[in-house]
Parts: structure tokens; C-alpha cells; sequence
């Protein structure tokens, strides 16, 4: 009750005619401490005088803190321009006081009121350190004794270098969050056991469970510009084993015209501890390559598509066409482009599979350049539905490459996918499968460039592991996995559509791109550390439970296939596969069976026809194995 009382009157601003009545007081108590100065502290004057010149400073204070306003400051929240605007107002104070002073001597209007120039310049100086540390220290006294009474967060800042100091002036201005630095952490054994402004600077070893719980850490800020992803890995996870909440001060280009907001120190995330460098490409061929272009984005709506969209608008474009056959994110991504003040689009719901109705699209809009996302994924529903994953991966794509090269598209860009390397299920098989047309179509003409790009796994995108854990959180769990070992690789959707964007400005057709991925990320440890980044414990929060690998799924991702190896680019992330010759004529003839037969096949005649033209294609944990 008493706490609450107390909080109540400081959260209180003090009345501005309280801080002027202070202020007038102190500039009397300085003008009789001036006397006391002048004197040498013997009182050999008479205070007769003093008594009587009082009330004229008093007076002339009032009119000059009335003018500057000087006392209208928040005491509490001082800062420079509040202590210039005293140093101001007594200046003025003082100014005036002088002219009373020199006139009373020409005209002898008061006899008793002459105030030696000695006495007016020690005044001056007292006044203005009275009222300035007065301030200052009822500053400190509220911010001492709020800090007492409200509830205080211990944080601990990791990096003592400029960034950890920015980061520690950051959170001492922001009262509100009421956090207090206990100390440093930093590896650097010459900053080890010193202080900055008297806090300690420890060495990481020493901060154990008994640290933390001995001084009530409650959270750990990591502040290091230009960190390995590899050591950001190794911090956080030997930071959430200690049960503290992690965060992170994000770049120096972020920070907001280069001062660092506390609420830009966010939670650290899964895209933060990806365990690789990222990928940045600013490219000025790209937009080269499409500036004043009509471009077709099929799959527009997806993960990916809709992040290719994104970026391209960025350019100038003359015409951005989204097509796919999902009719709500597409929506989204519509009111999403027109928010951001974009026009210069089509959203089309159509389906690549539809060849008359994509030719009509081709012959309305004749794009230039072309980038092909659509595609079916998800490998156990392909697995369970073959011959839906030949119509939209195979004779999808088929039907977009050839409008590309009937309507003489520049440029021809293919989305496809590690899962098409050494296939093991359906899904993979067909991505596959037109990977090989595309090279095929592209040895046979010289009027559009077909380009393939090839990576894993990226970050947030629909239906991948990032999302799934998040919901299984939400729900209490268990997080759900395949497999202890398996492992994959991964990159964000913006860093994924980037190098797609850079690769399609690349080649003169028929290459396929692979990117640098990283290293593989094992699911396991990444669902340990989701865990952890949501302030629960594995396993007594929420547990991880092994359900099995299925129907076609590794155990490992590859990006090459056996036999393959790769040749550099300009670009050091980008590289090109030197893939297997391709036999034209078997790809064009199987595919056309697949094209007459699929519907009225049965799945294992389907993926007989997939595992003639792809010898690669084992299927694993798979009824189809039994085709191999």
C-alpha cells in the first residue's frame, strides 16, 4: 500500500509554480551566500542592507524566469537544454539586477541599495550552480528512489565495446522498462575486471547458473557489431542453457538515423542463429535487366513468389503480372503491393496447369521475363498423389517454358529445389524431371535464356519446419520430428529470392544455379533452441517427440547430384551445377507420355514413367521402393 502510495505521487510531475517559487528561493539563499563569500564568512556587513535589497532580487528573479521560462522543465527529466535555459535565465536575472544597480547609483532612488560589483558576480556564479545542481540532484534522488520502489530487471550487456556503451547509454535513458545493467560480458582479456562508469566487466567463464541466480540476471543483451553467426550460436546457446531471456541489438545500418531506440533491442530469433553468413546482394544489373520490362511471377502468392514480387517492385518496372491459382494470399499480396503505393501490377487467378488459359495471359501480356514458382512441395501429399505432382510440377512448368519461348520471352527463370538432387520421393522426382526439360528446351533455341535455380530450405516459408514448431509452441507442444539426426539446409525467403533475382540476370541459358547454403542445420537442436528462445524448457515445459521419417523423406539434403560439381560465378554465393547431358529426345518423348497418360494412370504407372527418365530416383520409406 505504502509502495503504491509512494509510486503514485512520483509518477507525478511537480507544479510549475512549485519549481518557480524553488527557483526564487535558491536565487536569495545565493544572494545571501555571495555576502558570506565577499566577507570572508565574517558577517562584517550590515544585514540591514541585505534584508533590504532581497525583496528587488526576489522580484527582478521573478520577471526574469517569467520571460525565459526556465522553470517549466520537467525536473525529473533534465537534460542540456534545460540547464542552458537556467544558465539563460540567470544570465538575464542578473543583467537586469545591474541595470537597478547603476541606475540607483545616478539617481540615488534608495540609498541603502548599493550592491558592490564583486558581490553581483559571486551571485551570478552561485546561482547558476545552485539551481543547476538542485535539479540535478532531485534528477538522481526521483531516479534512485523510483528505481527502488518499482520492480528492476537485471540485465547483463555482452560486448563492453562501443556498441555495448551505446547500448548501456540506451538503456539508463529509457525510466519506463526500468532496467538496471549489473555488468559487462566480454572475452577481450584487457577489458576483463575493469569498469565502465562502475560497472564490472566479466569474463564469460565466470558467468555461470550460480551467477545468474546469485544476481537475479533476468536477461542478457547481446551487443557485438559484425558477429560469425557461428559465434552468435555459440553465445545464445550457452546463454539459454543458463535460463536467461536473450536479446539482440540489430545492426548499425538499422539503427534510426544512427541512434540506437530500446525497442529496436529485440528477442533474439531462429533467423538470427541460421549458423551462416548472410546473403546480401545489391546488384545494379538486376535492375538492368528489368527495368521498363513486363514481368511474369507465376506462384506469386507462395513463400517464395510473393518475396520475388516484393523485391521487384523496387525496381521500375513496367508491368508486373502475379499469377496463381490461390485466391486469398493472392488477395493479401494485392492489398499488401497497393499499401506500399505500388499500381504497375496484374493479379491474375489462373492455373499453370491450364495451358489454354495461360496462353491467353502470354498473348495479352507478352512478358519479358518470366519467373516460374509454382509447384506442388509438400513431399507426403506428392508422394500420396503422384500424378498431381506431374501435372503441376512437369507439365506445369512445360506449359510456362513453352509460352516463354512461342512469345519470345527474353528470359525464362525456374524456382526448383534441393529435393531434386538424388530424389527419394515423388516431389522431388518431378521437380527433377523439369529441371531436364527446361534443359532440353533450352538446347534447342537461342530466342529465350532458360535458367534453373536450385536451393533448400528457407525460413518461414508455408508449411516448413520454423512455422510448425512456432504453432506446436503456442499449443504446449511436443514439437514433432522425423528423425533425431536429420538435418537440413536453410536461408531466409528475402536472401533465397535475391540470388534467384541475381542468378536470372546470369548465363546464356541452360545453366543451373545452385546456391551457397551453409552449413546443414540439424531440426533436432534447432527445436531445443526454439524451445529455449520462448522462455520454456526442454523437456519439462515441452517436449520433442521422434514420429519417424516418411514416405520419401532423407534423412540428409544434397545440392549436387552424384557426379555432379560445381564451376564459379562472378558471385562468390552463386555457383553452376555442371549437371549430367541430358537425353532430348527421352525427356521430350516421356514427358509426353506422362502428359497423355498421367490422368488415367495409376501411381505406379506414373512413377515408373518418373524413375525411367530420373535412374537416380530411389524412393526411401516409400511404397514405391518396390519399382527400384
Amino acid at each position: 500500500m505504502i509502495k503504491k502510495f509512494f509510486l503514485k505521487t512520483l509518477n507525478k510531475y511537480a507544479s510549475k509554480w512549485v519549481v518557480l517559487l524553488i527557483d526564487i528561493i535558491l536565487v536569495c539563499l545565493s544572494f545571501v551566500i555571495a555576502y558570506i563569500i565577499r566577507f570572508n564568512i565574517s558577517f562584517n556587513f550590515e544585514i540591514y542592507n541585505l534584508i533590504n535589497q532581497l525583496p528587488v532580487v526576489a522580484i527582478v528573479a521573478l520577471f526574469s524566469f517569467l520571460l525565459v521560462g526556465s522553470y517549466k522543465g520537467v525536473i525529473r527529466h533534465t537534460g542540456p537544454k534545460d540547464a542552458f535555459n537556467v544558465f539563460f535565465a540567470v544570465s538575464i536575472f542578473i543583467f537586469f539586477l545591474s541595470c537597478i544597480v547603476l541606475l540607483n547609483q545616478f539617481f540615488l532612488f534608495q540609498k541603502n541599495f548599493t550592491i558592490p560589483k564583486s558581490i553581483i558576480l559571486i551571485h551570478y556564479l552561485v546561482s547558476i550552480f545552485t539551481l543547476l545542481i538542485s535539479r540535478f540532484i532531485f534528477k538522481s534522488f526521483f531516479d534512485i528512489i523510483s528505481t527502488e520502489l518499482k520492480s528492476v530487471t537485471n540485465v547483463m550487456i555482452y560486448g563492453a565495446g562501443d556498441s555495448g556503451i551505446i547500448t548501456y547509454g540506451t538503456l539508463n535513458r529509457e525510466k519506463k522498462l526500468n532496467y538496471d545493467v549489473y555488468g559487462f560480458i566480454d572475452d577481450d582479456t584487457n577489458k576483463i575486471n575493469k569498469k565502465i562508469d562502475r560497472i564490472k566487466i566479466y569474463n564469460p567463464s565466470k558467468i555461470d547458473k550460480t551467477f545468474i541466480e546469485d544476481n537475479h540476471i533476468k536477461e542478457v543483451i547481446i551487443s557485438i557489431q559484425n558477429i560469425q553467426p557461428t559465434r552468435l550460436l555459440d553465445i545464445t546457446d550457452s546463454l539459454l542453457e543458463l535460463g536467461v531471456k536473450v536479446k539482440i541489438v540489430p545492426p548499425l545500418s538499422q539503427w534510426i538515423e544512427g541512434n540506437l531506440k530500446i525497442n529496436q533491442i529485440k528477442k533474439i530469433n531462429i533467423d538470427d542463429l541460421l549458423g551462416r553468413t548472410k546473403i546480401s546482394i545489391k546488384n545494379p544489373v538486376v535492375r538492368k535487366e528489368v527495368i521498363d520490362n513486363v514481368v511474369m511471377v507465376t506462384g506469386a502468392a507462395g513463400s517464395i513468389g510473393s518475396e520475388i514480387c516484393r523485391q521487384l517492385m523496387n525496381y521500375d518496372l513496367k508491368l508486373l503480372v502475379l499469377v496463381d491459382q490461390s485466391e486469398s494470399p493472392l488477395y493479401d499480396l494485392q492489398q499488401e503491393l497497393f499499401q506500399l503505393g505500388n499500381n504497375n501490377f496484374e493479379t491474375l487467378v489462373a492455373d499453370v496447369r491450364n495451358e489454354q488459359q495461360m496462353e491467353t495471359i502470354f498473348k495479352k501480356y507478352t512478358p519479358q521475363k518470366v519467373f516460374h514458382a509454382a509447384a506442388y512441395k509438400h513431399v507426403p501429399l506428392m508422394e500420396d498423389r503422384p500424378y498431381e505432382a506431374v501435372k503441376a510440377n512437369v507439365l506445369g512448368t512445360k506449359n510456362i517454358a513453352d509460352l516463354s519461348l512461342k512469345y519470345n520471352a527474353e528470359r525464362f527463370v525456374m524456382v526448383s529445389t534441393d529435393k531434386a538432387v538424388n530424389p527419394t520421393n515423388v516431389m522431388g522426382a518431378t521437380k527433377r524431371v523439369a529441371e531436364m526439360y527446361i534443359t532440353s528446351l533450352s538446347e534447342t533455341t537461342d530466342t529465350t535464356k532458360f535458367t534453373i535455380t536450385r536451393f533448400g530450405n528457407v525460413l518461414g516459408s508455408n508449411g516448413s519446419v520454423v512455422p510448425l514448431f512456432k504453432k506446436q509452441i503456442d499449443n504446449g507442444g511436443p514439437l514433432t520430428i522425423t528423425h533425431k539426426e536429420i538435418t537440413r539446409y536453410f536461408m531466409t525467403i528475402p536472401e533465397a529470392c535475391s540470388l534467384v533475382l541475381e542468378a536470372g540476370t546470369m548465363g546464356v541459358g541452360g545453366e543451373v544455379y545452385i546456391f551457397d547454403m551453409g552449413k546443414s542445420i540439424k531440426i533436432f537442436d534447432m527445436a531445443k533452441r526454439m524451445i529455449s528462445l520462448s522462455g520454456l524448457k526442454y523437456p519439462d515445459d515441452i517436449d520433442i517427440k521422434i514420429t519417424g521419417l516418411r514416405p520419401g523423406e532423407k534423412l540428409y539434403e544434397e545440392l549436387l547430384a552424384d557426379g555432379e560439381n560445381t564451376k564459379s560465378t562472378y558471385h562468390q554465393k552463386i555457383m553452376i551445377a555442371n549437371t549430367a547431358t541430358v537425353d532430348t529426345d527421352l525427356v521430350f518423348q516421356t514427358i509426353l507420355k506422362l502428359s497423355d497418360e498421367t490422368a488415367n494412370s495409376t501411381p505406379f504407372e506414373c512413377v515408373s514413367l518418373l524413375k525411367l527418365l530420373v535412374p537416380e530416383y530411389k524412393s526411401q520409406n516409400s511404397e514405391f521402393e518396390k519399382l527400384d
